[in-house]
C-alpha cells in the first residue's frame, strides 16, 4: 500500500497514525531519496506494509523527489494507494487524483484536516463525490486518529475485492489530446526503461506534457515526439503543457460542483493575521531573529552544543589530554585500558583507542558531540516543521535568494546546515534543477557554520567584544552573498520556480514532535555514525604512514599568508575530521598559560573567518559526495578551499592596511 500526496497535507501523520514508530528509512534504489516503510496492523492476524512517499504535486515530476514518488506508483501493482489531500485545498488536490484514476490505479481518496475545514466554513459531500470519482472517500483527522477505522474497513474491502478498473490507462490524454497520444505510445523503444507498471499511453501523454524525464526513457523519436506536441498544440489551442493543467483543473471543478462548499467569506482570524505577518518582508525579520536565536542559537548552539556536549565529553567520555593521558570520564579511559590490554601492539591499539581511535574518535565523537547537536536540533526543527512556520519563512526569504541563483525553498536547508551541515546536504535533493543543487550545497559547505563550531568560536570571539562578534559574522554574510550572487551568473541555467503549499499554522503536537525527531535520529544512525567511524581510520592511517605529519609541514606558507602560527595549520588539519575541534584548536591558540594571549585581534578574526569558510568536516565531505557524485564533490572541495584561502588572505591584508593588530 501507498500513501502520496502534497506536502503539508498530513500525510506524514497519517503514515505514524497507522504504523506507530515502526518504521523503516532507506534510500530508493538508485537513488538518495528516502523512502519511509511501515506496517499497518489490519487485524490481530493480518498486516499489510506501507510506504510513505515524497511529497509531490503531479504526476508529472519537477524533482527527484517527486519522479520517485511516481515511480512508486509504477513500480509493483500497489493493493491501494491513499491518496491524501487537505479537506481546505480539495479543488487544487484533485487534478492529481483524477491523474491517479486514469492511471488505472485502485485509489482511495483520503480527506484529511475535515476538523479543521468544518472550523472554517467548508462543507464537502463524500459520499457523492465518491460516487461520481468512482473511488472510496474517507474523511479524516490523521493527528486524533480521527476516520481510521473507516479507512481500515475500504483498505481491507479494496484488498479482498480489488476494484474491476475497466478503463485504459491514459484514456482521459486520448480524449483529450487525442490520436497522436496512441501514435507516440507505438513508437516506444520495445527495451524501454519506464517503470515495470507504467504503459506507454502515460508515458507519451506525460511527454506530450513535457514530461522530459519519461520521453527519455520510453526512447520516443524527437521528431515524433516535436510533431506529436504541434499536432495537440493545434486541436487544444495552447501548450500542451499548460493546456495540461487547465484541463485537470477544469474537470475537478465540475466534479466538486454543488458537493464542496468553501466558506463565502473567509474569516480572517489571529491566526491566519499571524501567517501573513510571519511572512511579511519588514516584520518577519524580527520573527525569524527571534527564531534563530531561541531556538537553534540559544538550546542547539549553547545548551546542546555547550552543556551537555561539555557534560557527556568531560565528565562520562572522557578527553584525551596534550600529553596523552586521560582527563576525567569513564567510558573512554576503561575502553583504553582494556584494549591495551587485549592488544599488545601499540599501532593496532591506535586504531581503537588514542587520538585518532574508532572508539575515543569515532564514536565519542558521533555520540558525545555530535548527537546531543543534531538531537536538539532535530527537536527544534521538528517543532518549527509541525507549526507551519517553514512555508513563510521561505516566502519571506524567496526574494532575496533568488540573487543567489536559488529560492525560498532553500532557506531550510541553511537553517538545517546551523545544527549540521551533514544533514542539511541531504534536504539538498528536494531542489528541482541540478544547478540548484550543486549551488546550494557550495554556498552550505562554504558559509554555514554548523552549530558545534559555531558555538566555539563565538564563545571565543564575545570574549574580546561585541564588536568582533559582529564583524565575524559580517563577513560571513557578505561572503555567502558574493559568492552566492557571482556563482547564480556563471553557472548556467536559469532560477528554478518556487511553489510551495501554505498550511495553516497550528500548535505543535508533542506526539508528531516526538515521532518525527525519533526518525530522523534513525537515519542519523544508519546514514552518518558509519561516516565518523570511517573518518577515524582515515585519520589514523594518515598518522601510522606519516603522512599527517607531511600535510601540516605543506600547509605552513598558506599560514604565513593568513598571519597566524605555523601552528595553527594542525587547527585547519583536524577541522576537517572534527569542525568543532579545528575550533577549539584556535580557542587554545587564542590565550597561552597564565592567560597571555598569543593571537591579537586581527588573526584571531581571520583565523575564525578562514576556519568556517574552510571545508567542512569529513562527514559532510562524504555526504556531499553522495549526493551531488564524486566529480562534483571534489569540485566543490577544490573550489571552496581555494577560496577560503584566498579570502583570508584578502582579509588579513584589508584588516593590516585598516591598521588592525
Amino acid at each position: 500500500m501507498i500513501l502520496v500526496g502534497q506536502p503539508n497535507v498530513g500525510k506524514s501523520a497519517l503514515f505514524a497514525s497507522l504504523t506507530g514508530v515502526g518504521a523503516i528509512v532507506s534510500n530508493y534504489p538508485g537513488t538518495t531519496v528516502t523512502i519511509t516503510r511501515g506496517t499497518w496492523r489490519l487485524a490481530p492476524d493480518r498486516a499489510v506494509v506501507v510506504k510513505d512517499t515524497p511529497g509531490a504535486y503531479s504526476l508529472l515530476p519537477i524533482t527527484d523527489e517527486e519522479r520517485i514518488a511516481r515511480d512508486c506508483l509504477f513500480e509493483v501493482p500497489p493493493g491501494a494507494v491513499l491518496h491524501v489531500v487537505d479537506a481546505k485545498n480539495l479543488e487544487r488536490a484533485l487534478p492529481t487524483t483524477l491523474e491517479l484514476l486514469d492511471a488505472a490505479l485502485p485509489v482511495i481518496l483520503v480527506v484529511n484536516m475535515v476538523d479543521e475545514a468544518r472550523a472554517q466554513g467548508f462543507q464537502l459531500d463524500s459520499v457523492a463525490l465518491a460516487r461520481r470519482l468512482g473511488c472510496p472517500v474517507v474523511e479524516t483527522v490523521a493527528i486524533d486518529h480521527v476516520g481510521l477505522d473507516r479507512l481500515r474497513e475500504e483498505v481491507v474491502r479494496m484488498l479482498d475485492h480489488p476494484p474491476h478498473i475497466d478503463r485504459e490507462p491514459g484514456r482521459l490524454w486520448i480524449e483529450e489530446f487525442g490520436p497522436a497520444v496512441t501514435r507516440l505510445a507505438e513508437a516506444a523503444r520495445r527495451e524501454n526503461d519506464l517503470p515495470p507498471c507504467m504503459s506507454t499511453v502515460l508515458a507519451a501523454a506525460a511527454a506530450l506534457r513535457g514530461g522530459r524525464n519519461l520521453a527519455e526513457r520510453a526512447g520516443f523519436p524527437e521528431e515524433l515526439l516535436a510533431e506529436a506536441r504541434r499536432e495537440v498544440q493545434g486541436r487544444v489551442g495552447g501548450i500542451p503543457a499548460v493546456a495540461g493543467v487547465l484541463i485537470l483543473r477544469a474537470r475537478a471543478r465540475v466534479l466538486l460542483e454543488g458537493i464542496y462548499q468553501p466558506p463565502r467569506t473567509r474569516v480572517e482570524d489571529l491566526r491566519h493575521r499571524l501567517g501573513l505577518l510571519l511572512a511579511h518582508p519588514v516584520w518577519g525579520l524580527p520573527v525569524l531573529i527571534g527564531v534563530l536565536y531561541l531556538g537553534f542559537y540559544l538550546l542547539v548552539g549553547t545548551f546542546a552544543a555547550g552543556t551537555v556536549v561539555g557534560f557527556l565529553e568531560e565528565d562520562v567520555f572522557g578527553s584525551l589530554g596534550a600529553d596523552g593521558t586521560w582527563e576525567g570520564g569513564y567510558v573512554n579511559p576503561l575502553l583504553d585500558s582494556l584494549v591495551r590490554s587485549a592488544l599488545p601492539w601499540d599501532w593496532l591499539a591506535a586504531l581503537f583507542v588514542g587520538t585518532y581511535g574508532i572508539f575515543t574518535l569515532g564514536i565519542t565523537y558521533a555520540l558525545a558531540l555530535v548527537l546531543p547537536v543534531v538531537g536538539a536540533f532535530f527537536v527544534v526543527f521538528s517543532l518549527v516543521e509541525d507549526s507551519g512556520y517553514f512555508p513563510r519563512l521561505a516566502l519571506l526569504c524567496d526574494r532575496v535568494f533568488k540573487q543567489i541563483g536559488l529560492n525560498g525553498r532553500a532557506v531550510i536547508t541553511m537553517v538545517l546546515g546551523l545544527g549540521c551541515a551533514t544533514m542539511a546536504t541531504v534536504t539538498t535533493r528536494t531542489m528541482e534543477t541540478r544547478r540548484e543543487r550543486f549551488l546550494a550545497t557550495m554556498l552550505l559547505v562554504l558559509a554555514i557554520p554548523c552549530s558545534a563550531q559555531l558555538g566555539l568560536i563565538s564563545a571565543l570571539l564575545a570574549a574580546r567584544g561585541f564588536g568582533l562578534w559582529a564583524s565575524y559574522v559580517g563577513c560571513l554574510v557578505a561572503i555567502f552573498f558574493l559568492v552566492g550572487w557571482l556563482a547564480a551568473r556563471i553557472l548556467p541555467g536559469g532560477n528554478a520556480t518556487f511553489h510551495m503549499a501554505m498550511p495553516p499554522l497550528r500548535v505543535p503536537r508533542i506526539r508528531n514532535v516526538l515521532g518525527k525527531t525519533w526518525l530522523r535520529l534513525k537515519w542519523y544512525f544508519l546514514e552518518v555514525v558509519p561516516l565518523f567511524l570511517w573518518a577515524s581510520v582515515i585519520l589514523w592511517a594518515f598518522d601510522l604512514t606519516g603522512a599527517l605529519g607531511a600535510i601540516k609541514s605543506a600547509m605552513e606558507p598558506a599560514m604565513g599568508l593568513l598571519g597566524l602560527p605555523v601552528s595553527a595549520a594542525e587547527s585547519f588539519l583536524v577541522g576537517f575530521f572534527r569542525r568543532d575541534f579545528g575550533a577549539a584548536g584556535l580557542f587554545q591558540l587564542a590565550t597561552q598559560e597564565g592567560g597571555q594571549v598569543e593571537l591579537g585581534t586581527r588573526p584571531l578574526l581571520v583565523g575564525s573567518v578562514t576556519l568556517t569558510l574552510f571545508v567542512p568536516c569529513v562527514a559532510s565531505f562524504m555526504m556531499m559526495c553522495k549526493e551531488r557524485g564524486w566529480r562534483a564533490g571534489l569540485a566543490i572541495f577544490t573550489v571552496v578551499t581555494a577560496f577560503a584561502f584566498a579570502a583570508g588572505a584578502g582579509l588579513n591584508q584589508l584588516l593590516l592596511a585598516l591598521g588592525w593588530e
